[in-house]
């Protein structure tokens, strides 16, 4: 059987460096609140304003280390009460995505794109991939066992030897399923 954890992803920002610099002041360095289950990932102790055209979250938690690409990752149902069009999308893939309006305590940036929702995937190490037989990109399909037992079909397979084994879901997906971080998800095709 395999079986991988379950890590449910609330909506969270990943910010370039010179987007921290023009919401918090040049220079800025993020502060680690705690580690999440990725290695080198960690919930900053700052969050931004997150303004759309018909709603308001007022602090949404900053993911860091700095990326390459500023990235909003929202549920539907947030997307939603935003007010923006997000679409279902693997992580740093941004072309065509909507931007949204971003409120620090340095400076507002008009994101001209970047807000997704996070297409469901499982993080594999390269060696848990090879010894299931799984490669990177794979879609796959995996059944959650809790209080509504759901499958997902189209888990997309993430290798790199930056990862620990995870399935990362939203909260909506959670949800409909009645699961919670830590929750066991199980590989079935």
């Amino acid at each position: 059987m395999k079986v991988v954890p379950i890590g449910v992803s609330g909506r969270h920002i990943h910010l370039q460096t010179d987007h921290i610099a023009a919401l918090f002041g040049e220079g800025y360095e993020l502060r680690k609140l705690k580690q999440l289950s990725q290695p080198y990932q960690y919930a900053a102790e700052e969050a931004v304003r997150v303004e759309g055209p018909r709603g308001v979250f007022p602090a949404v938690r900053i993911v860091g280390p700095a990326r390459p690409k500023t990235q909003l990752e929202l549920s539907r149902t947030d997307a939603l009460a935003l007010g923006v069009q997000a679409p279902i999308r693997e992580s740093g893939r941004l072309d065509g995505t909507p931007g949204i309006r971003l409120v620090g305590p340095s400076g507002v940036i008009e994101l001209e794109r970047g807000v997704i929702v996070a297409a469901r995937h499982i993080h594999f190490h390269p060696n848990e991939a090879a010894a299931w037989g799984i490669a990177d990109k794979q879609r796959l399909q995996v059944k959650l066992n809790g209080e509504r037992p759901l499958v997902f079909l189209d888990v997309i397979a993430r290798v790199s030897d930056r990862f620990a084994l995870d399935m990362h879901i939203d909260t909506d997906e959670a949800n409909a399923a009645g699961v919670s971080s830590g929750d066991l998800a199980e590989i079935i095709g």
